[in-house]
């Protein structure tokens, strides 16, 4: 795979206020229980004169060793002083915001005080780089307080150290310590952060101590506005002021927890994302989800949520504006649900223009059932409290009909067992597949940590080149191809194989869940030790997932294998593994740190794998191994998929259905049969096993050798079945039951030479019925009747026959000989006219 290096682009700083809005509108929980710093309008430093200002920026600790660098920030800090104090303003802080510097990105402000020196008549030696060192001087010693915006628009190669020397040693120092105890690759990474850091303190004021978490909230909004991408590097500073312990404990563990998803949220809220009219029915709903959630967990509630206050009431609203009662009429109660049938989506065309698609709706049974139980359940509330929920009780407008899912679960059980029959033929292909890309990705790492860098790597045929990255993370190694010039990083391949091969692994050979995978730890590898034997049993502890129900699975060899070279992988210098928090997508909480196997490092941050990043894990895998359909698609496999091999697997090699009901942590052993995939093999085999059980069974004289008179019996039965007009069909040994009126059996099968002797024998029963009828035989009547439907029957059968038969079309022929055929009949007819 070819990885592409990544860099920083800006955007104009004008086109930015619409991002900030949407960064600000995210977790706006924690964004206020951690609000920025307020920009201050005055401090003592920004109201100083021009000489003390000059004064403390020339002396210590602002006089760095060198006497050339010490002149030109003397200079700078002069020149801008000079510049700044033409402008208006009581303070120099409101001078710098009057000078619109900070409307120039980049290093482009310093024409605006080179035009007033020039102006001034003063010596234009040096300006650009005074001015600049300038600026730093001030920066540092708190004269003013630029823009984050405009600050990250620069480069700052000596913010830091001079920070670090002016304005805060200590915490610098405290910084440099932290940097010096990670590893020596992530010393880039400790730069940049320290850099982060300092420009905080330039914006905001004060120390490292004083910056708070609203503070790196805001960098990392501007942060997205600026810059297009950054990757790491952007939060890799939060982390480092963490492990310094200036924040509070109830501080997010990481900061991307500001921009995920808003967290969990109110009742109010959750029906408030839809705009309903009638404010009792919004009432009605938000009382209606305050009584159900002790039962619900939130991922429930907020399904509820979203299909009563959105997809139910605001729809019929819409539908039918100014209703306030839940009494719907047909009309509208159909026209409702015509609306959710379908769902639409807008997308782009081949030609850039939006299209609106529009497609059924799958699970639209699920929202009618729980639009139907919101109705049943104020029914019956209202029996225990009818002051409370009794005006609300109406007929509902869903049956039972419409909500029943039979005839979708069997459909459903189809594709399944499909999608298992297509997968598990496959399934060592696959798996030999994830192994052979695991361990050539790592021997080719391997090698090129050998190689220096711009040589050749060793047994790659001279493909691959150790390519030169002086700007590159230290843990990284990068590859260059000989024949295209592209860039490969190797590490990330390695790192990608790897747990690729963990992932498919770990769950083909344990059936665990895709969120189980994910929330596997260290501590849930535990022992047993036999209390007949002694002899010690690995255990794989499998936390409560899907049925809150813990479990323990027998940890087979190859699965011990897997988990120890995950630990292996994953330990510390300190021979522990790291504590990740993880965050629950569904819950919408962040879990507390814990030794996840599944975990990678990124920059210098250990992350938890997400729902996400295992499922690309697998499409990049599966694409290696260029497996497809049976309609010639790539093959896509799904983390559920191996759960579903892996019961069908068990059970047809013997495992009993109630054990595997248990590995599983299924509630019902139905559950765990719908995951089995029938294969039509099995039923065969299956039942040639019952035979055999049951000739074992049975007594031995039914299987004796036939006597000769027993076989001649047996063949004389066959001689009998021919009769008139057909062949009777009836099984050995067994009696006629229409007593040989074989017209009415439905055992007969007529042959087609005989129908003139069936129509000969249909008109004789209709004359004979009218006859009867005439001379009033009434009780032959209803016999004869029978007799002529079944003879009615049998010509029904022989005219079915006769239109299945094939047809003789001919052999196609030329165009010309079809014409000239044509030609000479058109002929014949004209000539046989004439003789007419």
């Amino acid at each position: 795979m070819t990885i592409s290096t990544k860099h920083s682009t800006r955007r104009p700083l004008q086109t930015a206020n619409t991002t900030a809005e949407q960064a600000r509108a995210r977790n706006n929980v924690l964004r206020e229980r951690f609000p920025p710093r307020t920009v201050e309008e005055w401090w003592p430093a920004t109201a100083g004169s021009a000489e003390e200002v000059l004064h403390r920026l020339t002396a210590l600790p602002f006089l760095p060793a060198a006497n050339a660098t010490r002149a030109g920030r003397r200079r700078g800090v002069a020149k801008l002083l000079r510049w700044l104090s033409s402008l208006p303003g009581d303070t120099w802080q409101q001078r710098w915001k009057a000078s619109g510097a900070e409307q120039i990105p980049g290093a482009g402000w310093t024409d605006l005080p080179q035009r007033f020196l020039r102006q001034s008549g003063l010596a234009p030696s040096y300006e650009r780089t005074d001015l600049t060192s300038g600026l730093l001087m001030l920066v540092c010693g708190d004269v003013i307080r630029p823009d984050l915006a405009w600050m990250l628009t620069r480069t700052h190669k000596h913010l830091a150290p001079t920070m670090a020397e002016a304005r805060d040693p200590e915490g610098f120092a405290r910084l440099t310590q932290l940097a010096e105890s990670g590893p020596t690759s992530a010393r880039g990474e400790a730069t940049i952060a320290a850099t982060r850091i300092a420009m905080l303190l330039a914006c905001k004021g004060g120390l490292i101590a004083d910056v708070t978490v609203g503070d790196c909230v805001e960098l990392v909004d501007t942060l997205r506005r600026v810059h297009v991408r950054g990757g790491q590097r952007k939060v890799d500073f939060y982390l480092r002021l963490r492990a310094l312990g200036i924040f509070p404990e109830d501080a997010p563990a990481m900061i991307r927890a500001f921009g995920l998803a808003a967290g969990r949220l109110s009742i109010e809220e959750l029906v408030d994302r839809y705009p309903i009219r009638s404010r009792m029915v919004r009432d009605l709903i938000v009382d209606y989800l305050r009584e159900r959630q002790p039962s619900l967990d939130y991922t429930s509630l907020d399904s509820v949520s979203r299909t009563l206050a959105g997809l139910f009431w605001t729809r019929v609203e819409a539908l039918s504006p100014g209703i306030d009662t839940l009494r719907l009429s047909p009309a509208l109660a159909r026209a409702w649900k015509a609306d959710i049938a379908t769902k639409k989506r807008s997308t782009a065309g081949q030609d850039g223009t939006v299209v609106e698609v529009t497609s059924p709706r799958l699970n639209m049974k699920d929202e009618l059932i729980r639009v139907r139980a919101f109705y049943l359940d104020l029914a019956h509330w209202a029996a225990e409290e009818p002051a409370r929920w009794a005006p609300w009780v109406v007929p509902c407008p869903i049956s039972d009909e419409e909500i029943s899912k039979a005839k979708d679960r069997k459909h459903r059980k189809a594709r399944m067992d499909q999608r298992t029959r297509e997968r598990l033929p496959v399934l060592p292909v696959l798996t030999s597949t994830v192994d052979r890309r695991r361990r050539a990705a790592a021997e080719l790492l391997a090698a090129a940590e050998r190689t220096r860098p711009g040589e050749l790597i060793p047994d790659t045929d001279g493909a691959l080149r150790r390519a030169v990255a002086p700007k590159a993370a230290g843990h990284l190694i990068w590859a260059e191809e000989t024949s295209t010039g592209r860039r490969r990083n190797l590490t990330y391949e390695e790192t990608e194989a790897f747990w690729a091969f963990a992932a498919i692994e770990v769950l083909r050979l344990t059936g665990i869940r895709n969120e189980e995978l994910l929330e596997l730890t260290h501590h849930s590898i535990t022992e047993y030790r036999l209390p007949t034997s002694g002899e010690v049993v690995p255990l794989l502890q499998v936390a409560p997932s899907k049925t809150d129900s813990e479990r323990l699975l027998l940890v087979s060899p190859e699965l011990a294998d897997i988990l120890s070279a995950i630990i292996r992988r994953l330990r510390g210098p300190s021979g522990a593994i790291p504590l990740v928090t993880s965050y629950d997508c569904h819950e919408r909480v962040w879990n507390p740190p814990m030794p996840l196997l599944f975990q990678r490092d990124i920059g210098t941050e250990h992350r938890a794998f997400t729902p996400t990043a295992l499922r690309k894990l697998l499409i990049n895998t599966l694409a290696v191994t260029g497996l497809t359909d049976t309609a010639g698609e790539p093959l896509i496999f799904s983390p559920h998929d191996f759960r579903r091999i892996f019961v069908t697997d068990a059970i047809m090699n013997g495992l009993p259905p109630h054990i595997a009901q248990v590995i599983c942590g299924h509630k019902s052993l139905d559950t765990t049969m719908g995951y089995k995939a029938i294969y039509t093999t099995e039923a065969i085999e299956a039942h040639r096993a019952f035979i055999t059980r049951r000739r074992a069974t049975r007594p031995s004289e039914e299987y004796r050798t036939p006597t000769e008179e027993e076989w001649d019996a047996f063949l004389a039965h066959f001689e009998k079945r021919k009769v008139s007009i057909g062949t009777c069909a009836r099984a050995f040994s067994s009696p006629c039951v229409h007593e040989h009126a074989c017209v009415r059996c439905s055992l007969l099968r007529p042959d087609p030479a005989q129908r003139g002797r069936l129509e000969e024998i249909r008109d004789n029963l209709i004359a004979r019925i009218a006859e009867a009828e005439r001379e009033g035989w009434l009780g032959e009547v209803e016999g004869l009747r029978v007799s002529l439907a079944g003879a009615e029957d049998k010509l029904a059968q022989l005219d079915r026959a006769s239109r299945s038969t094939a047809i003789d079309l001919g052999m196609p022929r030329p165009a010309a000989a079809r014409n000239q055929e044509v030609e000479r009949s058109a002929a014949l007819g004209r000539s046989e006219g004439g003789q007419q």
